[in-house]
């Protein structure tokens, strides 16, 4: 799934050549913009980490840890949680395991060798896809 963007942004060229060659140049920006915008929610690239890493997390006092939620680009639980959350999710100290192999070995350390995400560590205790509702509750504790 890392590197699905690839196929995935190949693909929206032809199409958009195909629809080039037709004459459909209105359906050619259609495929474009759709397989551009797929390509970069796909792709490992997007959304860096806000924590700056697992390495910097772990590194902080416990009592100085904040909420951190492990992600990686294109896992739809992960939009659910980040649009559930909305302004408060900014509290959070967001890490993409797809650009930290630390936190990645966290996040299976965690799920039994799986890389599931979102994985929220809330107080040392981590979460693996919980309730935003619990994710939001411990957030607004630490404003």
């Amino acid at each position: 799934m890392r590197w699905m963007w690839v196929p995935m942004a190949a693909l929206s060229a032809y199409l958009v050549a195909s629809a080039v060659t037709e004459g459909s140049y209105w359906l050619a920006i259609v495929y474009g913009a759709l397989g551009l915008g797929l390509s970069w929610w796909l792709s490992p690239f997007q959304g860096r980490s806000t924590a700056g890493g697992h390495a910097d997390v772990v590194a902080l006092p416990e009592a100085d840890r904040p909420v951190t939620i492990y992600w990686r680009p294109g896992c739809t639980y992960c939009l659910r949680l980040r649009s559930a959350l909305g302004r408060t999710g900014r509290r959070a100290a967001w890490v993409n395991i797809w650009q930290d192999p630390d936190a990645a070995a966290f996040v299976r350390s965690v799920n039994d060798g799986n890389e599931t995400v979102p994985t929220v560590v809330i107080d040392g205790v981590p979460h693996t896809n919980p309730d935003p509702r619990l994710v939001r509750k411990a957030l607004a504790g630490r404003s």
